[in-house]
């Protein structure tokens, strides 16, 4: 489907979209030299289409190794199965630097 320029057309949630008056802030990790394990750790939330709805998975990441340091999934956007991948990727080191995405996730649940 790639190379043929062609997607799956269905409903896909707006989870990204800057809200309003969104602080933007200066990249400093563009062109920065990654040489040792636990200097830039990263997080990020996708989410996955099921028959029944959306699960999100958060993954965190250790970007000298691109080990997967911690992932969980959750039938909800609850900041709580964040909270849980981060403690648990602590358990393995501690980083210099925890970079995030700039998407703005929407309001709900216990985290709001």
């Amino acid at each position: 489907m790639r190379v043929m320029g062609i997607e799956a057309i269905y409903a896909k949630p707006r989870t990204s979209l800057p809200g309003e008056k969104v602080r933007r802030y200066p990249y400093w990790l563009k062109g920065m030299k990654i040489d040792e394990p636990n200097q830039v750790w990263s997080t990020d939330i996708t989410y996955l289409r099921l028959p029944q709805g959306f699960v999100y998975l958060v993954a965190i990441l250790d970007w000298y190794s691109r080990y997967v340091l911690a992932w969980r999934v959750s039938n909800t956007m609850d900041v709580s199965f964040c909270l849980e991948a981060l403690e648990s990727a602590l358990d393995v080191g501690k980083p210099q630097i925890f970079n995030s995405a700039e998407g703005v996730e929407p309001q709900g649940g216990d985290d709001s």
